[in-house]
């Protein structure tokens, strides 16, 4: 066996599970703020700072998401002695994961895109994506901690 649960090796993938987690939902905390306090900018300010927005999701939010699942099924591979990767509450935790990414590459990343073109409309779809990951980070955890349908 690789990694017992609590070992060092799997405390290890747990710990990079969880923090490339908490990378990749940074920007759904800091951005609405962000996005209100540049709300008034007139220029070429906020469509800028969009700009700079939108080259860091796919990098680094991103691919923090995509790596995060990734290691979250090392996890559950590594714990398959304690943890059936057939169980409802991982199963429910990959769905949610793949929604995830789904919402990010259709809502969130062509908003930011179509502000930093400086199309206003794209603030409503920017808007939503980001409502929407929140609420599913919201259920991952929730799935993850309780270890909901075990």
């Amino acid at each position: 066996m690789f990694a017992a649960i609590g070992g060092t090796p799997y405390n290890i993938m747990l710990l990079l599970h969880v923090l490339t987690g908490f990378v990749a939902f940074a920007p759904a905390i800091a951005h609405p703020d962000l996005s209100t306090s540049i709300r008034d900018a007139r220029g070429t300010e906020r469509p800028a700072v969009f700009g700079y927005i939108a080259k860091n999701t796919m990098r680094i939010y991103g691919s923090s998401l995509i790596i995060s699942g990734l290691i979250g099924f090392g996890v559950a591979g590594v714990g398959d002695e304690v943890y059936k990767v057939r169980q409802g509450w991982l199963i429910a935790a990959v769905t949610v994961w793949i929604a995830m990414t789904g919402v990010l590459h259709a809502l969130v990343r062509p908003g930011e895109k179509g502000v930093d073109a400086g199309d206003t409309s794209a603030e409503q779809k920017l808007q939503l994506g980001g409502i929407v990951l929140t609420l599913l980070f919201v259920v991952q955890l929730t799935i993850t901690i309780w270890k909901v349908g075990v």
